[in-house]
């Protein structure tokens, strides 16, 4: 399967296109001017309230909705992160302050907030949720900063390694390895693209997160206020981070600037395939060259068409996204149980492709075409599982109920990405009401008499509806006729198709349009 990644950069956002087989599977957008509140964000701030009913708290992270933290959220291990944060200054020795704090007093998995947090408490926080609707950013305040290879945890003591990773020997090789080079008071996570890898590439990777770590501390030092001490990677590095593997086939970029960056970063990352990095220098707009907004016109309007004339309705709610399948066209086929079955399974081939487009997140209720074989409703369950195997994000599919309705969980930590493919009606400029149809003949004839007396103009071709066309000419005394008798002109009525019923457009003899 080819895999290529297009990212297009414009003057307020960069979009960046997943393609598999050409098809788009996943869309990004990330705004370059006035950047907002992302998962992985690392913020200073300062307690806002506490919940005692809720055992949380709202954070004060500089943003106009307070974010929310849960007790559940501070981590086993806040008790440390607390300690540095509260007794940090400018004349600390950062790095004795780091190495002397306790990390062997865990915090309870029972306990109340109120114990450990109060109003105008300084904490060390970072995103997990974006802002969505009403709700302010969920927070933990248990950091990690993530890597290709590695995820790093401060104040922690172990290593964990990705279940992913199947052999026993390679386990132990990447655990011996990681703990020979592990500073004090870190732990680490070791990610299934560690697999394989050697010692050097994994010594620069964890120095390089340890840096981002250790360099927010004089920010913190010096913050008497709410601070942003570090962000996540860029839209664009991180998606490389997670999917980057050797079925990639090409990285396109359109600006300079960001080639370098991704060209970089690619290499630091997998030197082995720095080549697929390529910098588009077409005149024509990357996405439209590589029919990436095609795909997004027809992708993200409330119908999406499947196969053989079936198509989705998707709805969204403030409490979750409803898929609606019709069969269309289909419906006439006579084994009604085998051609909804078919149905079914292309729409949960397009929905699963819709949720990693859109980033929908939540519950999904998706209403299938009724199959009275349950056979067949086991078949669908089975082969949706499939193919959300390959959705990065958190997710948890239910069998479909007796009433042909399934039950899908994916994890939401950002909205999801709704893009407006409607356009503005040419006739009526999204007013919904036209002028006058009986007096559009008279607007055309106002328009002959210019070009004739003005213009000194004798030979026309005037476009308009084929509806329009047949009132012009209609009889031997048509208005075609008068006209050309009044303005001692020629006049050729042509009817297009595509013309809306009061568009018109005067031509030379030519046929090129008059201006």
């Amino acid at each position: 399967m080819d895999k290529d990644l297009i990212i297009d950069v414009g003057q307020s956002e960069v979009s960046i296109a997943l393609l598999e087989n050409k098809r788009l599977i996943e869309l990004n957008q990330e705004k370059t001017e006035g950047r907002g509140y992302s998962v992985g964000d690392v913020y200073l701030g300062k307690v806002k309230k506490i919940l005692p009913s809720l055992n949380a708290a709202f954070v004060d992270i500089g943003d106009e909705k307070d974010a929310f933290v849960h007790y559940l959220d501070l981590g086993l291990n806040f008790k440390a992160f607390d300690t540095f944060v509260r007794n940090i200054n400018a004349n600390s020795d950062f790095t004795q302050l780091y190495r002397d704090t306790r990390i062997d007093d865990i915090l309870e998995k029972e306990g109340r907030i109120e114990r450990f947090l109060s109003p105008g408490q300084p904490i060390a926080v970072q995103i997990v949720k974006e802002p969505i609707s009403t709700k302010g950013s969920r927070l933990t305040a248990e950091i990690s900063i993530a890597g290709r290879n590695l995820v790093l945890l401060p104040f922690a003591d172990k290593v964990s390694i990705s279940q992913k990773i199947s052999s026993r020997e390679e386990k132990k090789r990447l655990e011996r390895l990681v703990y020979s080079i592990l500073p004090p008071n870190y732990g680490v996570i070791i990610r299934t693209a560690a697999e394989g890898k050697r010692a050097a590439v994994l010594d620069a990777e964890l120095k390089s997160l340890i840096k981002k770590w250790e360099d927010s501390w004089p920010k913190m030092a010096r913050s008497k206020g709410v601070q942003l001490l570090f962000t996540e990677n860029s839209r664009t590095t991180t998606i490389l981070r997670d999917l980057l593997n050797d079925s990639f086939t090409n990285i396109y970029v359109n600006d300079e600037a960001v080639y370098k960056e991704v060209d970089d970063y690619v290499t630091m990352i997998s030197p082995e395939q720095e080549k697929i990095v390529k910098l588009y220098k077409g005149h024509e707009p990357i996405l439209d060259h590589f029919e990436v907004s095609r795909q997004i016109k027809g992708s993200f309007g409330k119908i999406v068409s499947i196969k053989s004339g079936a198509y989705l309705v998707i709805e969204h709610t403030e409490a979750l996204h409803v898929i609606d399948v019709n069969s269309g066209i289909r419906a006439k086929q006579k084994d009604q149980e085998n051609n909804a079955f078919e149905v079914n399974k292309n729409a949960a081939e397009e929905i699963a492709r819709q949720l990693r487009l859109r980033d929908m997140g939540g519950i999904v209720i998706i209403d299938f075409i009724d199959m009275d074989d349950s056979s067949h409703r086991l078949q669908l369950y089975k082969h949706m599982q499939e193919l959300m195997e390959g959705d990065r994000a958190k997710h948890t599919v239910l069998p479909l109920t007796k009433f042909g309705l399934m039950q899908i969980t994916r994890q939401r930590v950002r909205p999801a990405t709704e893009i407006n493919t409607t356009e503005v009606c040419p006739t009526c400029n999204g007013t919904g009401k036209v002028g006058p149809t009986i007096l559009f003949d008279e607007t055309l004839e106002r328009q002959l008499a210019y070009y004739t007396k003005e213009r000194k103009m004798d030979s026309f071709v005037l476009k308009v509806s084929p509806i329009f066309e047949a009132y012009l000419t209609k009889g031997l005394a048509s208005i075609r006729r008068k006209w050309c008798r009044k303005y001692g002109c020629k006049i050729k009525v042509e009817g297009l198709t595509d013309y809306s019923l009061l568009q018109a457009t005067w031509c030379d003899a030519s046929g090129e349009p008059v201006v």
